[in-house]
């Protein structure tokens, strides 16, 4: 199955439209992508696994992707120059590395997208997730962000090879 986010905020899911959010700069190609330019890359990126917080999902999400249950000392490397570059790391870090325990809800639950990552280019862009949105919808960090109803959505009919298109119209 394909899921498509489009730059303007539309989400194609199961026939109808709901609200996304993707980057705040808007979107790039994905050889234009560059670390840091919050845009989020047109493509098709293959649904790897699924992070959740045990304490809000106890028994899981409802999903056929993997899973993997987020740990307080989980963290995603976004320095270019670092080995585990786009990869899990566990914190504290020595290299700059995302949290993806947060005290807001924005990965509560977190679809790990294969951007960047089969293998990582330094620099291309790293952490491209998709995650709840914030109230309003504002852009991320060149993720793909949804409502919670609607990601739960999304999980409950994707299956491993399944992939989101992330389109600029």
């Amino acid at each position: 199955m394909l899921f498509r986010a489009h730059a303007d905020g539309r989400f194609e899911l199961a026939g109808r439209i709901v609200r996304c959010a993707v980057g705040k700069a808007g979107a790039i190609p994905a050889p234009d992508k560059r670390e840091g330019d919050n845009k989020s890359p047109l493509g098709v990126w293959v649904m790897r696994e699924v992070w959740y917080r045990p304490d809000v999902y106890p028994q899981g999400p409802r999903t056929a992707l993997p899973l993997r249950v987020t740990r307080p000392e989980d963290g995603w490397c976004d320095a270019p120059n670092d080995p585990n570059y786009n990869r899990p790391v566990t914190l504290p870090y020595p290299a700059s590395a995302e949290r993806m325990w947060r005290d807001d809800a924005v990965y509560d639950l977190v679809v790990i997208l294969g951007h960047n990552d089969d293998p990582p280019t330094p620099g291309m862009g790293s952490a491209i997730f998709m995650h709840l949105a914030r109230d309003g919808y504002p852009g991320t960090e060149g993720c793909v962000a949804l409502a919670r109803a609607d990601l739960e959505a999304v999980l409950a009919t994707a299956g491993p090879g399944d992939a989101v298109q992330i389109l600029a119209d």
